[in-house]
């Protein structure tokens, strides 16, 4: 049983999202940019920016980027994070309390891309938008030793998908990467899928079913940017999965290790019993949160420079 005020937030997760389910279903004259910005100003409200932490905006190569600078910053040191809301819903107002914890604890500057979503910009918009930030923020001459990489869900998934783009193109990768309930096989073929479906209390497989359309616009759910479970992952930097065994997506989280793993990616795999998608948006509210967060920060920090070394 989860305490009060974290279950009263994930209860009203649930209902931020109502706009978006009821859009996706046909239920709703909404614009998709109305439900879209109900749904973040709703996880804005539930999950709000933290102390010590200023926010500002750049742009990179074209795409709008909510810049995240803690206090106590590491001189050099970089996160680049991927939001979640499957390709669909998400926005970089709802990752202001996730980012800024990253932020503070990571000692670094985060950097998270407010990429164009489905419907209106399909697969591979929201994919392309991301990797011409990652690009534009290696060209803005960062040090890519201190530079790392995360994602939440769909963000998740594209942590791989970067990095796999970022090494087809020749430019440097991130030190390490921190993949956090990762919409990694948009098939949903996988066990959990059936078994989890009704469990997991903010994904249900036909919801995803629907999002996964949505984005790929008549594209294959096998594609390798699409599902990182099928794309060539040969070369990668250390990757951290983290999933809560109550999801839909814990299948395909856990052959998305498996894959990385016989492709020589070293690899590392945290099922968290009981956990719901995305749980880290709960930190300072749910014990579970608070740890997971600190072990994707012990993670990225062991693969970055301290600042005693320069």
């Amino acid at each position: 049983m989860l305490p009060v005020n974290a279950q009263n937030a994930l209860n009203g997760w649930i209902a931020a999202a109502m706009p978006v389910v009821e859009k996706i279903n046909g239920q709703s004259d909404q614009s998709w940019s109305a439900a879209r910005a109900d749904y973040v100003d709703g996880l804005d409200r539930l999950f709000p920016a933290t102390e010590g932490v200023a926010f500002t905006r750049v742009d990179l190569g074209g795409v709008a980027t909510m810049v995240v600078t803690p206090d106590n910053l590491i001189d050099g040191r970089v996160l680049f994070y991927i939001h979640g809301g499957g390709y669909v819903h998400g926005g970089v107002k709802a990752y202001q309390g996730l980012a800024g914890n990253y932020a503070r604890l990571l000692g670094a500057r985060v950097y998270v891309p407010d990429y164009r979503q489905a419907p209106e910009h399909p697969f591979p918009t929201p994919i392309e938008d991301t990797f011409t930030a990652y690009r534009s923020l290696l060209d803005s001459g960062i040090d890519p030793r201190a530079l790392a990489i995360s994602g939440d869900s769909a963000g998740g998934a594209m942590v791989i998908t970067i990095m796999r783009k970022a090494r087809d193109f020749h430019l440097p990768l991130p030190a390490a990467a921190v993949a956090i309930s990762p919409w990694a096989d948009l098939t949903h073929s996988g066990d959990s899928a059936r078994v989890r479906d009704g469990i997991d209390p903010l994904c249900s497989t036909e919801f995803l079913n629907q999002l996964a359309a949505t984005f790929l616009a008549g594209e294959l759910p096998t594609h390798p940017d699409a599902s990182p479970v099928f794309a060539d992952v040969r070369g990668l930097a250390p990757v951290l999965i983290q999933i809560g065994e109550n999801e839909v997506m814990l299948s395909g989280a856990m052959q998305l290790a498996s894959h990385l793993a016989e492709n020589r990616v070293r690899t590392s795999l945290e099922v968290w019993p009981g956990m719901f998608h995305v749980w880290h948006l709960f930190a300072g509210l749910l014990p579970e949160a608070d740890q997971a967060l600190r072990n994707a920060v012990r993670f990225l920090d062991d693969a970055l420079p301290s600042e005693s070394k320069g």
